[in-house]
């Protein structure tokens, strides 16, 4: 089957990219039965959709390479766009944009923009070849050709979903460089040191988490298999291995409570679980604060700077993205096009481009799709 622009993957970015071009110019190719599953999911099923605090210092990879798409197609941009098809985002946390009621909202606009091109669902790509001035794309069902192909086949999390490495099989096959991928924006298991922390499954708590020169902060939410919530989430973009630091008291002053008679599990700014579950594994007697020796509020002052190595992540099946992939230097950051091979083009997370929580990945899917479909 013959088309002017094939379209591998029907993601946020394979979607965006279809809405924008004209019709019947591409055919898009879902190994799903339907497109935009891993939307339906984002965002607690709501679908964080961007931020109105926008920059090359909430993702991780090169900013100049980054930099280019988000100012093309930027979040005021989007925001206009999605106006424009009766979409009107609310504004919650104070910055992040999620649709109103349901992801659904987001997804229908998606699918009827998209409409224009032709659409192959449960068909999953195989290989990618080029001869001439044609590239080939091999499917379980067929082989179709095109001048041009967009990789826009997402990351390795979500497997459930259908998640695939094969975009990073094709860049590779056409000579890219694909950067080593880990699991992002997901939880962390811990040592046998931290085995008690399983006990507190579901409580909640707001820490500031130092890993190497980045700061992230929010809520820890202790897990069964370890630690999760935003906080720690953001932290998993930068781990890579060793220790990171927690401060579980990111807003307390010692001073403050500079001979308090009142007890230490009262006075901690921490649920009274976590606070006694902390002091029982420091070794340390709930009492008044005041009659804390020397020795033991040096001890309990480690919770300022609670040193810790997880054991490793939840993995690809818990991740809300997959960090690391084609390499950036390699593709053209106007055009989204690769450098080595005319007429393929990679767009949002195949790419070794990985934002923070709060609408970074879904707006890096847009802007890269918008800056491919104006070069296509």
């Amino acid at each position: 089957m013959n088309h002017k622009i094939i379209i591998i993957g029907g993601g946020a970015s394979a979607l965006m990219l279809a809405s924008l071009l004209p019709k019947d110019t591409a055919a898009i190719i879902e190994s799903n039965p339907k497109p935009g599953a891993k939307i339906l999911v984002s965002g607690g099923g709501k679908c964080n959709i961007t931020n109105t605090h926008m920059g090359t210092e909430y993702f991780l990879g090169d900013a100049g390479f980054i930099q280019q798409p988000l100012k093309q197609f930027s979040e005021k941009a989007l925001l206009q766009w999605l106006e424009r098809q009766d979409l009107h985002p609310v504004l919650r946390k104070e910055r992040q944009y999620f649709c109103k009621d349901s992801a659904k909202e987001i997804l229908e606009i998606f699918l009827k923009e998209s409409r224009k091109q032709k659409l192959y669902a449960e068909e999953t790509v195989l290989d990618v070849t080029k001869r001439g001035r044609l590239f080939y794309v091999k499917t379980n069902k067929s082989t179709h050709t095109a001048k041009a192909v967009v990789v826009a086949s997402g990351g390795l999390s979500y497997p459930k979903l259908g998640a695939s490495g094969i975009g990073y099989q094709i860049a590779e096959s056409f000579g890219h460089t694909v950067v080593k991928t880990a699991p992002a924006l997901v939880g962390f298991t811990v040592q046998k040191e931290q085995f008690f922390f399983k006990a507190l499954s579901g409580v909640s708590t707001e820490v500031r988490i130092h890993v190497g020169e980045h700061v992230c902060e929010g809520a820890l939410l202790f897990a069964h298999k370890g630690i999760s919530g935003p906080a720690v989430l953001d932290a998993s973009l930068y781990w890579e291995k060793g220790k990171m630091e927690i401060d579980f008291l990111p807003h307390f002053s010692w001073n403050s409570v500079k001979g308090s008679k009142k007890q230490i599990s009262s006075l901690l700014p921490l649920p009274k679980r976590v606070s006694k579950a902390f002091l029982l594994e420091f070794g340390l007697e709930d009492k008044p604060f005041y009659q804390l020796a020397e020795g033991e509020l040096k001890v309990l002052k480690t919770l300022s700077r609670y040193s810790l190595a997880p054991a490793g992540t939840f993995g690809y099946s818990k991740a809300e993205v997959t960090k690391g992939g084609v390499k950036t230097s390699e593709v053209d950051s106007d055009t989204m096009m690769s450098r080595l091979e005319e007429g393929l083009y990679f767009v949002g997370e195949v790419l070794d481009v990985t934002g923070r929580l709060g609408g970074y990945n879904f707006q890096w899917a847009f802007s890269s799709a918008y800056s491919c479909a104006k070069s296509l």
